[in-house]
């Protein structure tokens, strides 16, 4: 497999990712002229989005079992296809109850990742991982300023209807990329112990591996980080659009000019923390662990004092929470290749699906929280006490990872030279 061919791989899943985030964030920018049309207030409004987490989270086992079982590749391209159709139906919801229900549709490609991510596992070595994932992870701050740009641009002249018109019909059209554009290859191909094979040991999903999962250490503990850490950023998705607006009094065009400063910066800080957490791994196998466990902390601090800047000061405000933007992504770029370099590569779908079923099901509810905060006292406060709290206990979770993760690595590694001794 030639390194050109590897990264058109990758090339195409980040296409897919980028419009496939347009699509399912687009929806923030666009919530003002949602709830005027349905007549509904910010809980009715969170419901919509909790309802999508939530069947995300439930199509989550689902999707890294059948990308364990099968071809990865294809069942992603069944995914973007599943994105178009569900986007479509959304936009022709004639009333709030039927909104409510498509939109739940569309969140059963929401949890589709793992199986991209599994397979980029096998075509690029351990020390590329954090990168990798780091450019892969840009792709959700740009497609929320892709969205915001659509919605901006587009729902005003068009209407927020045919904003999800056009997204869903390029889920079809990357569909029929992933299928002919993308092939599979073996699970474990690029271990290093695997290197200078002839032929790669096959290794299927093993339901012993996956119940494993629970008894891994590292695991729960990223588990149980996990499960905290998607409060904040899906209160932060959803929201910050209608805070700017509602409580800081910026425009729609001003609004969305704050996101784009902040949408680059977490672009290039899940890019950074890529590059930097890839360099630590290569020193300390705790490496990672350590840069997240201090980089989470700072982000906590950093969004706290974002949001206390006084309203008129728009500068020191812009400032503050682009440096926040750029500090928070460090999980994204270096999480997914945490989980990698602990788990066997046949159950790595499954083990990102477990990991994003808990992050989901703990975070799901967290927009209609928000949103019932919002009702009794702010937007404000629910985004500050969501945030800041979650992010604390994450740095001590990532804190207590990084006590135990390298026996872990460990584990695995002994496990490859094993399976690479057999296969001589």
């Amino acid at each position: 497999m030639s390194s050109k061919y590897r990264w058109l791989v990758f090339i195409i899943f980040f296409l897919f990712m980028l419009v496939h985030q347009a699509d399912k964030l687009l929806i923030s920018p666009l919530t003002t002229p949602i709830m005027e049309e349905f007549r509904i207030d910010e809980a009715q409004m969170g419901a919509v989005y909790s309802f999508a987490i939530v069947v995300a989270a439930i199509f989550y086992p689902a999707w890294g079992y059948l990308y364990d079982k099968y071809a990865r590749a294809k069942l992603v391209a069944l995914a973007s296809f599943i994105w178009g159709s569900t986007t479509w139906l959304n936009a022709l919801a004639p009333n709030y109850s039927v909104f409510l229900i498509t939109r739940g549709f569309t969140g059963i490609d929401d949890s589709s990742y793992p199986g991209i991510q599994s397979l980029l596992s096998d075509y690029f070595e351990p020390s590329m991982r954090s990168r990798v994932y780091g450019l892969l992870a840009a792709s959700g701050p740009m497609g929320y300023m892709l969205g915001t740009v659509l919605a901006v641009i587009l729902g005003s002249s068009f209407g927020w209807r045919n904003v999800f018109f056009i997204t869903g019909a390029l889920g079809i059209i990357i569909a029929i990329l992933v299928f002919f554009g993308v092939r599979e290859v073996p699970r474990g191909r690029a271990e290093p112990e695997m290197a200078g094979l002839e032929v790669i040991p096959t290794y299927r999903f093993d339901l012993k591996l996956v119940k494993n999962l629970f008894y891994n250490p590292s695991m729960r503990l990223l588990f149980i980080q996990g499960f905290f850490g998607v409060f904040p950023w899906n209160v932060l998705t959803y929201w910050t659009f209608r805070y700017l607006e509602v409580e800081r009094g910026y425009t729609a065009a001003d609004a969305a000019l704050v996101m784009a400063a902040a949408i680059v910066a977490l672009s290039l800080g899940g890019i950074s923390w890529g590059i930097l957490g890839d360099f630590l791994f290569k020193r300390t196998p705790r490496g990672r662990v350590l840069l997240c466990m201090i980089v989470v902390f700072l982000g906590a601090v950093s969004l706290f004092a974002s949001l206390n800047v006084p309203k008129e000061n728009r500068e020191l405000f812009l400032i503050l929470i682009s440096i926040t933007a750029f500090i928070i992504p460090v999980g994204s770029s270096n999480v997914t290749a945490i989980i990698q370099d602990i788990v066997e590569p046949e159950v790595r779908s499954t083990a990102q699906a477990v990991q994003g079923l808990i992050e989901n099901s703990g975070s799901a509810l967290a927009p209609f929280v928000a949103g019932l905060i919002a009702v009794q006292s702010s937007l404000q406060a629910a985004i500050l006490t969501i945030g800041v709290g979650t992010w604390i206990l994450c740095s001590i979770f990532f804190g207590l990872l990084a006590i135990r993760v390298k026996k872990d690595m460990e584990r695995l590694r002994l496990i490859m030279r094993e399976r690479a001794k057999s296969a001589k």
